[in-house]
């Protein structure tokens, strides 16, 4: 990890709690965690011009114990908002997905 790559992660993660804060689902929310993936390009555009910039994964959990976990199911427009302004604030990012896995099968982290 470089630091070009943290401050690309540190700029999406503040978007994602910031509009979250917001939306006033904070407290909904009990891990967001904002993944930047190793090794992995997107073709994207970007005004005129073809883009190969980083995707970003939303992966927002709700749970009670931490052994089981459900991907929580935050409004449409909130995702909307967080894409958008990641999308055109953090210029190295051109793709922004959401992970709906439930924990099993799936973990809360990304390693």
């Amino acid at each position: 990890v470089d630091r070009d790559r943290l401050d690309i992660l540190r700029a999406a993660d503040l978007i994602a709690r910031q509009e979250l804060t917001a939306a006033g689902l904070n407290r909904d929310v009990w891990q967001f965690p904002v993944v930047l993936l190793a090794d992995v390009r997107s073709v994207g555009v970007q005004g005129d011009g073809r883009t190969y910039g980083h995707p970003i994964v939303l992966r927002p959990v709700s749970s009670e114990d931490a052994m089981t976990a459900d991907w929580s199911r935050l409004p449409y427009e909130v995702i909307a908002r967080i894409s958008t302004r990641i999308t055109n604030e953090v210029s190295e990012v051109n793709r922004v997905v959401v992970d709906v896995t439930s924990k099993p099968p799936g973990t809360i982290e990304w390693e």
